[in-house]
């Protein structure tokens, strides 16, 4: 009864997508999750409640209309948390409720408890009513995720001190905040409550954020961000964190300055959840941030039938880039023939405003001594833009000088992590400059930026030389 096929261990992205795709090849899966519910760090403290509240803020703000109805108006003059909530409750709710079906109807079996490795094989599982069951599989898949990283010398109190999952629960929304680390999350929270007119401070030690995306548009999303007041300090470590007498909270930092916010979002990293699962039973090791480490086209640990996929594995990070690693190692993991990962995947960085990402940055290519052009277009140059009252947003592309192939393509502002998955098809199918020269958008649409920053390119590099 307790012999699995494939035992999956979480039920986030990764993990989720495995199960089901092992299942729909006809083998008996098993998926244990310690969390009261299904659907694992993505669904009830990452991407959809961050996402959602970005959403919500939006909305009840007006943010979106501001660019013809001035920086005063808003949709509700009072927003509190729980306004914020209510959305956030009703969204959670239909992602579990869809979760459960979906095992349901692909008779994906699942447990609820904690998971400790006996050997190789076999899993002890102490369930949330006290029962313990040791269960078998063929392969396993740890799909754990991760946990906010909180060091020691940070002094949370769930109240005005906080890591990024109990931002979430915050009882009113704070006036003034300050976010230690400029990453993905940090910065995602940080330009979220600054929608929401909380004064915020970000506080990054690296002399810049999102080192991964073009630089181009890191510049162009920090102005964005400091035009609204947003203050951004890099170069500088929060060396002590304290609460003071009257409830604000202090940071001081490296060079002596002293900053003061009613709260603060610690967001500095975050940390497998793999001190729990008895690796050493199993031969596995984990880094010094729990991560585990695996062959990049299988998702194969160093111990054979031992798989791992998601955040545990490190960069990128994504619930979407997550879903396919579950999919590719649950089919190597039941013996089915899997496709290698793709080359080129989007990056969604849901700010406000968004940045998106897919392919090659202008420093890549640089190093790479690719002889290069690149084409931008402006949000504000397109009609839909100017309906909607956009004054900021950029789109640019990158295009090879000798095979007038597109190498990569960047875009900050609305709408950003819809409109990148055009660049996406054209980078994945080899396409070149002229397909966005030639080909016909609708109009009035942002996508039409497309067109535009093609031909900004295509009359820099000049028209296709035929041969005779």
């Amino acid at each position: 009864m307790n012999q699995y096929d494939l035992i999956v261990v979480g039920s986030g992205p990764a993990g989720r997508r495995a199960a089901i795709q092992a299942a729909k090849l006809e083998k008996k899966v098993l998926v244990i999750e310690k969390g009261s519910r299904v659907g694992g760090v993505s669904v009830h403290t990452g991407t959809i409640p961050s996402k959602t509240l970005r959403e919500t803020a939006l909305n009840l703000t007006g943010w979106r209309e501001r660019g013809f109805y001035g920086r005063s108006y808003r949709v509700k003059q009072e927003i509190n948390a729980e306004d914020l909530r209510r959305r956030l409750l009703i969204t959670l709710d239909h992602e579990v409720e869809v979760l459960e079906h979906q095992f349901a109807r692909n008779r994906v079996q699942h447990l609820r408890g904690k998971a400790t490795f006996i050997d190789a094989n076999t899993l002890e599982v102490v369930k949330n009513d006290g029962e313990v069951l040791k269960v078998t599989g063929t392969s396993i898949l740890l799909a754990i995720g991760t946990r906010p990283y909180r060091p020691p010398h940070v002094p949370f109190d769930h109240e005005a001190i906080l890591d990024s999952d109990e931002i979430l629960e915050i009882k009113e929304l704070p006036r003034s905040m300050i976010v230690i680390g400029a990453g993905v999350i940090g910065i995602e929270y940080a330009t979220i409550f600054s929608a929401l007119d909380t004064q915020v401070t970000v506080v990054e030690p690296r002399d810049s954020m999102l080192e991964f995306i073009d630089k181009e548009i890191v510049e162009d999303f920090a102005y964005q961000l400091r035009d609204r007041n947003m203050k951004l300090i890099f170069g500088q470590k929060a060396e002590k964190i304290e609460r003071e007498d009257n409830g604000k909270c202090k940071v001081t930092l490296s060079n002596g300055r002293i900053l003061h916010a009613e709260t603060v979002l610690f967001a500095a990293g975050r940390v497998g959840a793999t001190d729990t699962l008895n690796l050493t039973a199993c031969g596995l090791e984990a880094d010094n941030r729990g991560r585990l480490k695996v062959d990049p086209e299988t998702f194969q640990t160093s111990v054979p039938n031992i798989y791992a996929a998601g955040d545990v594995i490190g960069f990128p990070s994504l619930a979407s880039t997550s879903m396919e690693q579950g999919r590719i190692a649950a089919r190597h993991a039941v013996g089915a023939p899997a496709s290698e990962p793709p080359q080129f995947f989007p990056y969604g960085i849901y700010a406000v405003p968004e940045i998106s990402t897919c392919g090659l940055t202008e420093e890549e290519v640089t190093e790479r001594g690719i002889p290069y052009e690149c084409g931008i277009a402006h949000f504000r140059e397109t009609s839909r833009g100017h309906i909607m009252g956009l004054d900021t947003g950029l789109l640019k592309m990158i295009f090879s000088m000798k095979t007038r192939r597109l190498l990569g393509v960047h875009i900050v502002g609305e709408g950003a992590t819809e409109l990148v998955h055009i660049g996406q098809a054209v980078l994945n199918l080899k396409g070149t400059v002229e397909y966005f020269v030639e080909n016909t958008f609708n109009y009035p649409t942002l996508a039409e930026a497309y067109k535009i920053a093609g031909l900004d390119a295509w009359n820099r590099m000049g028209e296709l030389k035929k041969e005779a």
